[in-house]
């Protein structure tokens, strides 16, 4: 059955399921997030429940590999596509790497939803919390300010196959581009999402370069692996280090001068947002631009046409955070 999903003022056709058909029997959609156990993720999870226990016709639930690995990640997604589950929302590791996967999902009828891949062809719609480049920049001018506007600085990434948080990385880098005593050294440092990882980059980057003064973190526990390498080096009142993190995981070494700032979307609001794209396209109701999807910033989203035959869809759902309004969050 074809039905339509409007972007730009245009009508995109796009496959979906027929609703009378999911009448009659309960729809399953699960949620794949890169890794389980991590912070960010156990945050998504609560989303996911608010919404199963919220919507009667649907069972919504939450899966993910044990570590932060796209082959884990996609042995996962076919395991659900040969269970034939209604519908797929997937945080992907590596975007690319999961094409042929999502394709055959597709091709066997099963909706496929994404987060953080705005580049994914094989989807029926990308949910984006924010412009990613624009969020980019937006930490990086924290961490310029807090700077001085000069001096070396670094970044870092969960993985380079990790789509948003090179998006972020660059979208850093041409803010930097701004202020010409501001020096990018080592690039987009791989944590592969692991807070020990990003510590022992930080150390190796301290001792290389022992008068930095930046760093842009990207995985959501990026920060706390360098606040921890700058708080044991001693150096909060020499280094300005600004990344995406969440409030109760990066409050010590905000309270400490360790971290200087972090930026987040809410995950909780992310996987109910998720869910509920998910829920649209499965019973063939249009997505269109402006729509309020009845979340914290995502009232008004914009979107348009994606990469392949689906639709991004973003909000302005970002959140600046430091040592003084931290406490505020419960996460």
């Amino acid at each position: 059955m074809i039905r339509k999903a409007v972007w730009g003022g245009a009508a995109l056709a796009c496959v979906v399921g027929s609703s009378a058909l999911y009448a009659q029997s309960e729809s399953t959609i699960v949620t794949v997030v890169k890794v389980t156990g991590e912070t960010w993720f156990k945050r998504m999870e609560e989303g996911v429940k608010e919404f199963d226990s919220n919507t009667p016709s649907i069972a919504a639930s939450q899966t993910g590999p044990a570590k932060a690995d796209a082959a884990q990640q996609q042995r996962l997604i076919e395991d659900l596509v040969a269970k034939k589950v209604t519908a797929i929302a997937v945080v992907p590791m590596d975007p690319s790497s999961l094409e042929g996967v999502f394709k055959r999902a597709m091709d066997r009828g099963i909706k496929v939803i994404t987060h953080e891949a705005d580049t994914q062809k094989n989807t029926l719609a990308d949910i984006e919390a924010f412009d990613n480049k624009a969020f980019g920049a937006r930490l990086n001018e924290r961490m310029a300010k807090c700077m001085g506007e000069s001096g070396k600085w670094t970044s870092f990434v969960g993985s380079l196959g990790s789509l948003t948080h090179v998006q972020w990385a660059d979208g850093g880098a041409e803010n930097a581009k701004k202020y010409s005593n501001m020096t990018l050294v080592d690039a987009k440092n791989e944590s592969f999402n692991d807070a020990n990882n990003a510590y022992q980059k930080a150390k190796e980057i301290l001792r290389k370069h022992p008068d930095i003064k930046g760093f842009q973190g990207g995985s959501a526990i990026d920060v706390i692996g360098i606040g921890r390498a700058v708080e044991e080096a001693g150096l909060q009142d020499k280094t300005c280090v600004v990344g995406l993190g969440l409030p109760q995981d990066s409050g010590k070494y905000l309270e400490s001068g360790a971290v200087d700032g972090i930026g987040f979307w809410d995950p909780k609001d992310a996987g109910i947002v998720m869910n509920k794209v998910a829920q649209l396209v499965v019973e063939g109701k249009p997505i269109t631009d402006g729509m309020n999807l009845g979340v914290k910033g995502y009232e008004k989203v914009s979107v348009k046409k994606g990469a392949g035959a689906g639709v991004i869809i973003t909000g302005e759902a970002w959140v600046d955070v430091d040592k003084s309004n931290y406490k505020q969050y419960p996460f």
